[in-house]
């Protein structure tokens, strides 16, 4: 007889940007249910006091994050908190059994070390750690299809991961000729009030910030040293846009060979994901744009070739709150309960 229940799932830290689309894409899915919802402050109000479209909709309360509660009610449970408070709760719901999917950058990092640098949190989770699984599937399809704890990426790594990954798996490129620049919308700040996403701050304006410093430097190069079978370091400088959703990733590198023209690399690309079905490669002499990738899970790749430098410019579009958030870590719980990876997901976007 066929099992017509659906997975009870669970998402801790449902409050905020990520957890809402968490919340919006999981109650569309077609294999799990929804059973919990967690979260500190908002704990005892309803979902709909936070976000009353959901009114009618979602009638689940917002509980206190006990773990014991969480496990014995849910299989799946996505955390989708500040850095440094994933690492807290994930090896107790791991311990009993639940499967784990960190939106934070907790279980990012290969070496905590790295992470304690960076984040300026010390661990004492280095064995739980040692058993996630970077979530990025068009890298790492198989690992997570075995894993229990998910360290779901950032959203600029995702898009300058994804543009990259061709480039450094073949040695195509010069790695340390690598130049991300990249652009953001204000949603990539989180729903917390801050000064500088206020809408008389960030409107009519375009600006750089934390130029050779940012969080996600680390995480990039990380992936891009493992592709590249060497210790690579990158420049990688993020930018504010005065908009809500998106991330364009513009990558600059040194080609080895010179020879290569844009319809090899659309080639090359067009191979290399050919079993990946949320990135899109564009035809030649197209460019993406985020409004492309606007609510959906997809990632639109954009090639070019400029013979007179001897360098690749490769574009890289997608919604930073779905593929660079909330709709990976569906489609990375869709590949670890061994669903098609698209399974629940937006395959069009909001167009215009």
């Amino acid at each position: 007889m066929v099992n017509l229940r659906r997975v009870p799932v669970g998402i801790v830290g449902a409050s905020g940007y990520g957890g809402v689309q968490l919340v919006r894409l999981l109650m569309d899915h077609p294999e799990v249910e929804l059973v919990y919802l967690g979260g500190e402050s908002s704990a005892g109000k309803s979902f709909a006091d936070l976000y009353p479209h959901f009114g009618n909709i979602v009638e689940l309360p917002i509980e206190a994050v006990e773990p014991d509660i969480i496990a014995s009610r849910c299989q799946v449970v996505f955390l989708s908190l500040p850095n440094g408070l994933a690492c807290q709760i994930a090896p107790k719901l791991i311990e009993k059994g639940c499967k784990v999917l960190d939106l934070s950058a907790d279980y990012r990092f290969s070496d905590l070390k790295t992470y304690t640098t960076w984040y300026g949190t010390e661990r004492s989770d280095s064995t739980t750690a040692a058993t996630a699984v970077y979530g990025l599937p068009e890298l790492y399809r198989s690992r997570i299809a075995e894993a229990s704890l998910i360290g779901c990426p950032g959203c600029y790594p995702t898009a300058s991961l994804l543009a990259l990954s061709p480039l450094l798996k073949q040695g195509l490129i010069v790695p340390e000729t690598a130049i991300i620049d990249a652009k953001s919308g204000t949603s990539g700040g989180g729903r917390q009030a801050k000064v500088n996403l206020l809408l008389a701050e960030a409107d009519n304006s375009l600006g750089a910030y934390n130029v050779a410093r940012h969080r996600h430097t680390p995480e990039i190069e990380q992936i891009c040293s493992e592709l590249a079978r060497h210790e690579v370091t990158i420049q990688f400088t993020p930018h504010l846009i005065p908009m809500v959703r998106g991330i364009l990733a513009t990558v600059y590198a040194t080609m080895r060979d010179p020879g290569l023209v844009r319809d090899d690399l659309i080639t090359i690309y067009n191979a290399f994901y050919r079993n990946s079905p949320w990135v899109k490669i564009c035809n030649s002499g197209t460019y993406p744009q985020t409004k492309w990738a606007c609510g959906s899970n997809s990632c639109y790749i954009g090639i070019e070739v400029d013979p007179r430098t001897g360098r690749v410019i490769v574009m890289s579009a997608i919604d930073n709150l779905i593929k660079g958030q909330a709709g990976q870590a569906i489609q990375c719980m869709n590949i670890m309960l061994g669903w098609d990876e698209t399974l629940g997901l937006p395959k069009i976007g909001f167009y215009p």
